[in-house]
């Protein structure tokens, strides 16, 4: 078990690598640990992520509140305490920030369907959305601990990511994975969308999770199928065409803005009436404006020929 200063430590390394990756703004995110069965370890509020110090972490009781120190935990903490560490004994590690990209699905209303095969091993076969609640307090918590019982990684409504970890490097490193693939989701909606792993390869990814439950997690044991009830981003249940920008409109006729083509001299003046065919003049049905032009063609053809 490590040191209550190392675990200090590993809180503030984590805390400024999420703000050094622009995870997190102004006083946004918290990373937290527990300490003892009663005792929990987070960072203050009202204060960047880039400045917290190992001096200034804030201790609190398994109810949120401080109980040594000058330092205040802050408000969303208790997301960590109710939707966290009171529903899971595992979870040793709690990490709340706002990646752009993994929050731009949350805000969005998009889940992740794991599309990596590797990663389905790491962090489970989906990362699901929350339904939306406060940032803050009991009730803030309660769409959270609705889930973390069989997730290491949730979308928050609206909000962020949450993620945990039997220490604060595995909650990191989670996180870094959820953004990882909100970003090649993105990135892959211009090209069709990503598409969804085959069902043999998800399954036998899900059995090395659950194989490697005591590394992982009691979530792991868990690994399963997404719910089909819960909407996803890949090409099955929401397809890449349902948030990506509408197609164009059907092109239509084209009709000059301009004045009718003058006589051409190589004709002497007589093929005006094919030129507006040419042109789109008039208001003639596409199938009349081919055969007119047709006849006109073989008119001059005939005409040219004949040498009159």
């Amino acid at each position: 078990m490590p040191s209550r200063a190392q675990l200090a430590a590993q809180i503030v390394r984590a805390s400024h690598a999420l703000h050094a990756r622009a995870w997190v703004a102004n006083h946004d995110g918290n990373v937290s640990v527990r300490l003892t069965d009663d005792q929990l370890m987070v960072t203050p509020t009202a204060t960047g992520k880039g400045d917290v110090t190992e001096a200034g972490l804030a201790i609190t009781c398994m109810e949120g509140k401080r109980v040594e120190g000058q330092a205040k935990p802050p408000s969303e903490f208790l997301l960590h305490v109710f939707g966290c560490y009171r529903v899971r004994d595992d979870v040793h590690a709690v990490v709340h920030a706002h990646p752009p990209h993994a929050t731009a699905l949350a805000c969005a209303g998009i889940p992740i369907r794991v599309f990596l095969a590797e990663a389905v091993v790491s962090i489970g076969a989906d990362i699901p959305l929350t339904r939306l609640a406060p940032p803050s307090g009991k009730a803030g918590a309660e769409p959270i601990a609705e889930l973390i019982g069989s997730y290491d990684a949730l979308l928050l409504a609206q909000h962020g990511v949450i993620t945990v970890g039997r220490d604060v490097e595995q909650a990191m490193l989670r996180m870094e994975l959820v953004e990882h693939l909100a970003r090649i989701w993105t990135l892959a909606q211009p090209l069709g969308g990503v598409k969804a792993l085959p069902d043999d390869m998800v399954d036998a990814m899900l059995a090395k999770r659950r194989s490697a439950a005591g590394i992982l997690g009691a979530a792991a044991a868990k690994a399963g199928r997404p719910a089909e009830s819960q909407p996803t981003p890949d090409s099955s249940s929401a397809s890449p065409a349902a948030h990506a920008p509408p197609s164009p409109p059907a092109p239509r006729a084209w009709i000059p803005a301009g004045p009718a083509p003058a006589p051409d001299a190589w004709s002497g003046g007589k093929t005006e009436g094919a030129c507006s065919v040419v042109y789109g003049a008039g208001d003639a049905s596409s199938d009349s404006l081919t055969d007119a032009l047709k006849s006109s063609v073989e008119a001059e053809i005939a005409r040219h020929l004949s040498g009159k």
